[in-house]
């Protein structure tokens, strides 16, 4: 599975322990096996780390498509998460603007006024 997904196995076995998706069957000897439905709910997971929900907001999202078993339907407490999530983006967004705009005022200070920042420069771009 490690290797279809492009991850470890101890990043599956981790997956397994917080109940982000469910331990897999075992033969009789005790040998792992994953079925499809495995499989799309590692690349579930995996889309909600790629999109940087802290793992308790996985946890919760898992959890309610576990229920719900992948509805057609986006759920809206996956929505709510999600513009949460995007919301606290623009806000990092905006104030890593403002340090930017800080950063270029105080260069020119320390090193003259050679014109606009090439910081600046290259966003106008």
């Amino acid at each position: 599975m490690g290797r279809i997904l492009g991850i470890s196995t101890r990043a599956i076995r981790l997956y397994e322990e917080l109940g982000l998706v469910a331990p897999p069957k075992r033969t009789e000897g005790r040998i792992r096996y994953y079925e499809k439905s495995d499989e799309r709910r590692f690349k579930f997971v995996l889309k909600l780390k790629a999109l940087g929900l802290s793992l308790e907001e996985m946890k919760e999202l898992a959890d309610l498509c576990r229920h719900e078993r992948f509805p057609a339907q986006p759920a809206p407490r996956l929505l709510e998460v999600l513009d949460g999530h995007l919301a606290g983006i623009r806000d990092r967004v905006e104030k890593l603007k403002s340090l930017e705009t800080d950063i270029c005022d105080f260069r020119k200070q320390v090193g003259g006024d050679h014109g606009e920042c090439t910081l600046v420069q290259r966003r106008k771009l």
